[in-house]
């Protein structure tokens, strides 16, 4: 097992405390969030006493979002623990692998596809149990009764102006975000809607329920699952709540040209294939879509003069992603799965393409994701003099 590199703060690090309406937008894309961890390592390294004033996050993104807004220490000392948390990992800390508890849930739904719908004993609420995810992070996160009362504590201390986190009603198809906050200016749009909350464990694994294969949460008396499913303006909440400048760390590589055209299955697509391409549909596009629509409107208001620009100003956005595919990477660490998941997965075609994108997102091997973590960092590093320019008091 490759160790991380220990992370130190650079000799010529920046003791600014940043611009003060900074705002971070982190993705999802399942175990993919551990290269956001990279990349806030770079920025660490530069800027250990960092304060992120609007922290937003959904799915896996979202527990990394809590523990920022959550953390008591330094910026440095939060992703510090962030970088041990993330190279440690493992599936067995995320759900249960024992054959047991996937015979179980497999039979449990062959049971209830044959049951015409009859009434069922035990519903079926997901292909695994993440109740070892819900532990997990009730201890990571030091939460209270459930409650992350870090968060609390840092908007006492004006370290944190917002942190939100956005879920998808099961209910009633809509995008939800959690917002804990001083001074928040809620704001509807047609299938999104903001909602204030004291932030708790459930919000966290509610955001991070990948559809079907983790179940669904339930928050206030509703069920929640992944919140990428329906949101689609990832840097909306971020913008709404006062950041007017703007990082966001995607999960997605940006194939060149020659790269799409290859195939990466032969013959029929195996299920794991036709899953990959529709959660990239959920957790990769949506980000690299809103970016655009921002650069747009940015290119408007700048052609407008002051006097007409009303309450519209432009944002600044900083976006870094891979510079390397992570689905082809995660089949070189496929064989070290626990070996009843790995027949599962095997099952559903994982072999059968060069591009496992859903093995990428539930691939929690502490070799994966240290991998993922240094392809952050590196990526970052390759582009610190505009990290550095962005984060100064001109930008």
């Amino acid at each position: 097992m490759t160790p991380l590199q220990p992370l130190e703060v650079r000799p010529d690090a920046s003791r600014s405390t940043g611009p003060a309406d900074l705002g971070i937008v982190m993705s999802g894309g399942g175990a993919r969030a551990a290269y956001q961890v990279g990349f806030l390592r770079c920025v660490a390294r530069r800027f250990p006493e960092l304060r992120i004033p609007y922290v937003t996050g959904v799915s896996a993104g979202a527990i990394n979002a809590a523990h920022l807004a959550s953390h008591h220490g330094t910026f440095f000392q939060a992703i510090q623990e962030l970088s041990e948390l993330w190279g440690n990992l493992t599936v067995q800390d995320v759900f249960r692998t024992d054959a047991r508890s996937l015979a179980m849930n497999a039979v449990r739904w062959l049971r209830q596809l044959s049951s015409g719908g009859s009434a069922s004993p035990k519903l079926v609420r997901g292909l695994v149990d993440t109740e070892p995810l819900r532990d997990y992070l009730t201890e990571v996160l030091h939460g209270v009764d459930g409650e992350l009362t870090g968060v609390r504590h840092n908007l006492d201390a004006g370290r944190l102006k917002a942190v939100a986190i956005s879920g998808t009603s099961y209910s009633t198809g809509r995008s939800v975000t959690w917002i804990q906050g001083r001074d928040v200016k809620l704001w509807e749009r047609p299938g999104r809607m903001p909602r204030l909350a004291t932030l708790t464990v459930e919000h966290i694994m509610a955001s991070a329920a990948l559809p079907l294969f983790f179940p669904a949460v339930e928050v206030e008396s509703a069920w929640y699952g992944d919140g990428s499913i329906r949101l689609v303006a990832p840097l909306s909440p971020a913008i709404h709540l006062g950041a007017r400048r703007i990082i966001a760390i995607s999960t997605r590589y940006a194939a060149s040209r020659t790269e799409e055209q290859e195939q990466t299955v032969y013959g029929y697509p195996p299920p794991v294939q036709v899953m990959g391409i529709l959660l990239n549909s959920i957790f990769l596009d949506l980000l690299d879509h809103d970016a655009v629509r921002l650069d747009r409107l940015n290119r408007l208001i700048a052609g407008l003069p002051v006097e007409q620009r009303g309450d519209l100003n432009p944002i600044k956005l900083l976006t870094l992603r891979p510079s390397a595919d992570l689905g082809k990477m995660a089949s070189r660490y496929e064989a070290e799965l626990p070996r009843s998941f790995r027949f599962l997965t095997r099952g559903l075609g994982t072999t059968q393409t060069r591009s496992p994108d859903f093995l990428s997102l539930i691939l929690f091997h502490p070799d994966y994701l240290r991998s993922l973590i240094d392809m952050g960092e590196q990526d970052a590093e390759s582009r610190a003099a505009e990290i550095e320019a962005f984060l100064s008091a001109e930008g």
